[in-house]
């Protein structure tokens, strides 16, 4: 039984330990002329019933798939002659996976006995192992819930229980967020002190050559090209979609609004390959002839293409998330200042915007965010040469976009030319970190003038 049917017959026998846990406590104050004898409400005695007999189970579910592969693999290991359990690593995992395509079906070494045999015995462990996973969570899941159905009295506080166990649920999402943001940023500083053990930290952070081929690692071109698109991009996504969103929210028809605000949204389920075709298609061509009549020099590819691009594909970002916070503004706020005589562009421009600024300072960090991180548009717009200039009609690169190119090829994982994409990480990460402390210190300063 494998683990998708196995949790679709767990979620049936909660939902059916919900009923009957719902109807023992009904029956306990013979139905619902004596509820009010009852500590909580019905539908309280049934979730408690359905955790009981659901979250054990699913623990024990968890835990098994986490470690069965590892447990089963071992086993099979210890099986095989001396001389392949002798192996170095890298050899080892070669035999390992050749052992699991064969069981899967594939034939990979089959004139091999002790892999035939090896991969027989890796079957049989795994079909033993999901019949007994099978069987342990069905048993659990029924001792849950026969322990639940007994325990259900009139006074079981059962409301203040299972509000317990979903807070414990909710504490316990948060703790492996943070754990995994910290996995995230330890296994990049990791492999970052790797890379600056090859490559002094100076030359790395103030060098302004970047060329991986002849190891020269200066990161200042990578990082003034990524600020130079990322300009550019909030330079046209700022006020075209800050003006939309005052537009949507303080002078827009609420038909219109409700047509227009969706629209405007639709640019954000676009694809970043597709705009990516759209600046290397059109607007970079567009951009160059333009340049070039008015006798400028202007690359094929760059950088004000990519930022133009990147700046209408982050114009919803700006748009929507204003729109909602301008909204959001109370509405006596904007009748006290008209019951002062203002105009409405008197209070759009000196109520109603001071007091959604956080919110509008958010939209724009995110937005932020998301042209700093962006790399299909700037690929395919403004080309992979790293070039320390500020002259945006030339072409750049950017810290994403040189992170992607370092993982991809044959180079080898220790080699300083890899490394490389690990160091820019850590360096983007608290670049965008002391982004998110400058904004989240300017909400919380006009916050407080508004609380």
């Amino acid at each position: 039984m494998g683990t998708p049917l196995l949790l679709l017959i767990l979620l049936l026998i909660m939902s059916g330990l919900y009923v009957l846990g719902k109807k023992r406590a009904l029956a306990s104050v013979d139905g619902w002329s004596g509820i009010r004898h009852l500590h909580s409400l019905p539908s309280y005695y049934g979730f408690y019933a359905a955790l009981w007999a659901g979250l054990p189970a699913f623990l024990v579910l968890v835990l098994w798939n986490g470690f069965q592969d590892t447990f089963i693999m071992d086993l099979v290991v210890s099986g095989l002659p001396q001389e392949l359990q002798k192996l170095e690593e890298a050899p080892l995992s070669l035999v390992i996976n050749d052992i699991k395509n064969l069981a899967a079906g594939d034939v990979v070494s089959a004139d091999s006995e002790a892999i035939q045999a090896a991969a027989a015995h890796y079957s049989s462990l795994q079909a033993t192992a999901m019949a007994a996973k099978a069987v342990l969570i069905l048993i659990l899941a029924a001792l849950g819930g026969v322990y639940a159905m007994r325990v259900i009295t009139p006074q079981l506080r059962a409301r203040n229980l299972v509000e317990s166990i979903i807070k414990g649920l909710l504490i316990l999402c948060s703790t492996l967020a943070i754990f995994t943001t910290v996995g995230i940023v330890l296994s990049v500083l990791f492999e970052s002190i790797r890379f600056f053990q090859m490559i002094p930290v100076t030359d790395f952070l103030f060098g302004t050559h970047y060329n991986p081929g002849t190891l020269s690692f200066g990161a200042v071109p990578l990082f003034a090209g990524t600020l130079l698109i990322s300009l550019i991009a909030m330079v046209i996504a700022v006020p075209i979609g800050l003006l939309a969103a005052v537009y949507l929210a303080e002078y827009a028809s609420p038909n219109l609004r409700a047509y227009a605000k969706p629209v405007l949204e639709i640019l954000a389920g676009i694809p970043t390959v597709v705009y990516g075709f759209f600046a290397a298609l059109t607007v970079a061509p567009f951009i160059a002839e333009l340049g070039t009549s008015v006798g400028l020099t202007v690359s094929t590819e760059s950088a004000l293409a990519a930022g133009v691009v990147m700046g209408i594909m982050i114009i919803p970002f700006i748009s929507s998330l204003s729109d909602d916070v301008i909204n959001s503004v109370p509405q006596a706020m904007r009748d006290a200042s008209y019951g002062l005589g203002a105009t409405r562009s008197e209070t759009i421009t000196k109520v109603i915007l001071p007091a959604a600024l956080p919110g509008i300072v958010g939209s724009v960090l995110l937005a932020a965010s998301r042209a700093i991180g962006e790399t299909m548009i700037v690929v395919m717009a403004a080309g992979l040469a790293a070039k320390l200039t500020a002259n945006p009609l030339d072409t750049v690169t950017t810290v994403t976009v040189q992170i992607v190119t370092a993982l991809v090829g044959d180079n080898e994982f220790d080699s300083p030319k890899t490394l490389v994409a690990f160091a820019l990480g850590l360096v983007l990460f608290f670049v965008t970190l002391a982004l998110n402390v400058v904004a989240l210190h300017v909400v919380r300063k006009y916050r407080e003038q508004y609380d």
